[in-house]
């Protein structure tokens, strides 16, 4: 794969008590500005999200945040981001996401981080981009879905190239080598 420059990360606008959450947020920060790469994320200010936002720019990082104006209209967006997109929808939110990067990661989070999870997962299934998708699996927090998509495999419901698009570390360092690293298996894409 060529450099990467950003990476999307999906991941929680709420919080959790489970400290390894934090650290891992802490830890992924300081590995993609150890590698130069921008953060590309939803825009907003609170929960995970924010705490990732805020630990990428306190290590000189750069964050793009892009926010769709119905989100507008009930949170306000971080503010001190390097560069801050609003779309119309969500839809056009999800477009400018994969736009502006080169790799995505779910860290653990509720419906809608695994909603954009499945979107770019589906986009790549299909040929629409060959850019990585991973989980960061902290804490065992994707353990269970790892374990349905080799279920989906060995039933015949997910073939094993389209099973390889899917990447799952527990390690922000290993799941950043595993994405330089990445070959899409699908043809077309």
């Amino acid at each position: 794969m060529d450099r990467m420059d950003r990476i999307c990360v999906f991941c929680g606008s709420g919080n959790s008590d489970e400290s390894a959450y934090d650290t891992a947020i802490e830890e992924f920060a300081a590995a993609l500005c150890a590698r130069d790469i921008g953060l590309v994320y939803g825009g907003g200010q609170g929960g995970a999200m924010g705490s990732l936002a805020d630990a990428v720019l306190a290590a000189g990082g750069d964050v793009t945040g892009i926010i769709p104006e119905s989100i507008l209209q009930r949170e306000q967006p971080h503010q001190g981001l390097t560069t801050l997109v609003t779309t119309a929808t969500k839809p056009e939110r999800k477009d400018e996401m994969v736009e502006h990067a080169d790799g995505f990661v779910a860290f653990p989070g509720g419906i809608g981080t695994h909603e954009e999870l499945f979107d770019v997962l589906g986009r790549a299934k299909h040929g629409f981009h060959s850019n990585p998708c991973g989980l960061l699996n902290v804490a065992g927090y994707y353990d269970g879905l790892v374990t349905h998509f080799d279920h989906a495999e060995s039933q015949g419901f997910v073939s094993p190239e389209q099973r390889s698009l899917l990447l799952a570390e527990s390690d922000s360092e290993a799941l950043l080598d595993a994405f330089e690293s990445y070959e899409s298996p699908i043809d077309d894409a």
